[in-house]
């Protein structure tokens, strides 16, 4: 068997539990439009009809190879440019100073060292969407079997919608904040939430098409807020006075380090899903290069922006921040430009909608991995659920933003992190060409017998979240480990606990069951 054998052939026959016969496999993944409308009965005119305006049928089924698109890889890096060139990444850069007294220098540098290692993981999971033609949580029953990708499901839908959650506060406050009291926090959150939709209800392609070209005017908008921030005054010894010494400077290195890390690797169990329609022959190095630097160069850039911002000491931008957080500071930093200025908190404040679209469509993905009875429901209306969710979350908890996103992405970074290493195991060493498995057949991936049975998955992942509870430290709990360190550790010991455990758990897997 090859490597990456199991690619459709029209002649082959397969038979999959909940589908009629091989015909109904062949059709779902070559026109799964055609089933949804079949399978609607008196809806399916209605389907039918959105699917001609272009509206994308297609959900978690695997892409055979004579449907992929030959668009240019190079596409993917301005993609991502897109999603992480946007406002909502400097409150991450703010937290450095004032939740972990960071001095700017200390800040920069967790940030480069962090933010290669999250990059770096994330853009390995983004070279097997053109390998395999699946979206990311498919991928893991290769690893985890069908009940394993269920539970990493939800783990994304949570994620996802969490992103989404902390995305539409800060750009609905924002847009409040341009003229207070002239637009309610409430009704700018739903003009996020609603920008968000119309892309990932339309699907895969507007998404591109969005992406591609979002990051030239939201990239326009940062270089002019931090050339202002720097007429205001950067003072990068600012905030040296206040920093923590010794051991609790390495804590909170390593507590800032974590968010940094769960910043990048929250794009990890979506970052295939992006790229599934590429050819199978598109280089593997080539998609990590640009997911890489894609993530990498962006997110750095965004976040050392809202450190520098931290630095101006001026008391009126101090007092601007302590009144409206992030959205009040840079309101402040635009204020010498006037109405300009508050155009430009405008775009700002709609950049999050780049950020947002992926969280929205890939939420919708999971739920349909969930399995079948999830799978047989069209994407998007999932993809509406998901708004409906994350909006009335954003409304509820718009006055703890900075709370939210802080233990949000402490614990992101925890099961992130050994879901990376376990998917990351399996492909390396299993999945290698001479391995014990010699390769991915991609016709079981919606077949629970052939897949394997999750155990040793499972278990490599309850390792990993008792790694991450062991080394955890924040406001409502703190590990053992965590409080002999004085730090959040969590992702550090969840990912170490399952690459340890995983190996010997799948090999045995593997010998008594053959899969």
């Amino acid at each position: 068997m090859s490597a990456f054998s199991g690619h459709y052939s029209g002649d082959e026959e397969k038979s999959v539990a909940g589908l009629e016969d091989a015909q109904d496999v062949y059709m779902i993944e070559a026109a799964p439009d055609r089933v949804i409308v079949r399978r609607f009965g008196k809806l399916g005119p209605l389907l039918s009809r959105l699917f001609a305006y272009g509206v994308e049928a297609r959900g978690v089924e695997r892409i055979p190879e004579n449907q992929r698109e030959s668009k240019n890889a190079w596409n993917n890096i301005l993609m991502w440019w897109s999603v992480n060139t946007v406002f909502d990444i400097i409150p991450v850069g703010v937290l450095a100073q004032s939740t972990f007294t960071l001095s700017f220098r200390n800040s920069v540098a967790t940030i480069l060292c962090f933010g290669a290692l999250g990059a770096v993981a994330t853009a390995f999971v983004a070279t097997l969407g053109p390998i395999t033609g699946l979206r990311t949580m498919i991928i893991t029953r290769f690893s985890s079997g069908y009940l394993g990708c269920t539970i990493y499901s939800v783990l994304n839908i949570l994620t996802q919608l969490g992103f989404a959650t902390t995305t539409v506060i800060l750009g609905g406050q924002t847009l409040s904040n341009i003229n207070p009291g002239t637009l309610p926090s409430v009704v700018g959150i739903i003009i996020i939430g609603v920008c968000s939709l119309i892309p990932c209800f339309v699907g895969y392609n507007m998404v591109h098409v969005y992406e591609r070209y979002a990051w030239i005017i939201t990239l326009t908008c940062m270089l002019f807020l931090c050339g202002l921030g720097g007429k205001a005054g950067y003072d990068i010894n600012a905030q040296k006075p206040l920093e923590d010494t010794g051991h609790a400077l390495s804590a909170d290195i390593l507590s800032f380090g974590g968010i940094v890390f769960g910043l990048f690797t929250g794009w990890a169990p979506v970052a295939a899903d992006f790229n599934c329609r590429l050819p199978a022959g598109t280089p593997p190095m080539r998609v990590f290069l640009l997911t890489f630097f894609g993530l990498y160069i962006p997110i750095c850039f965004v976040t050392i922006l809202g450190a520098a911002l931290m630095t101006i000491t001026d008391p009126a931008y101090v007092a601007a921040f302590r009144g409206g957080s992030t959205g009040g500071l840079t309101a402040q930093v635009l204020s010498p430009w006037g109405h300009f200025g508050q155009f430009i908190l405008v775009l700002l404040a709609l950049s999050v909608i780049a950020n947002n679209i992926p969280n929205t469509y890939s939420a919708g993905l999971s739920m349909q991995a969930l399995g079948r009875p999830f799978a047989i429901i069209p994407r998007f209306l999932w993809v509406l659920l998901a708004f409906v969710a994350y909006t009335v979350a954003g409304v509820a908890g718009r006055e703890h933003f900075s709370t939210i996103l802080s233990n949000f992405l402490k614990i992101l970074s925890d099961w992130t992190a050994f879901f990376i290493v376990i998917v990351a195991e399996e492909h390396f060493i299993f999945r290698r060409k001479n391995g014990p498995l010699g390769g991915y057949n991609l016709d079981d991936y919606d077949t629970p017998s052939k897949l394997p049975a999750g155990v040793a998955g499972i278990l490599a992942g309850c390792f990993g979240v008792a790694g991450a509870v062991i080394g955890m430290s924040q406001t409502l709990y703190t590990g053992p480990l965590g409080e002999m360190v004085g730090a959040e550790i969590g992702f550090e010991l969840a990912a170490a606990f399952s690459a340890v455990t995983y190996l010997p758990l799948r090999a045995l897997e593997i010998r008594l069951t053959g899969r």
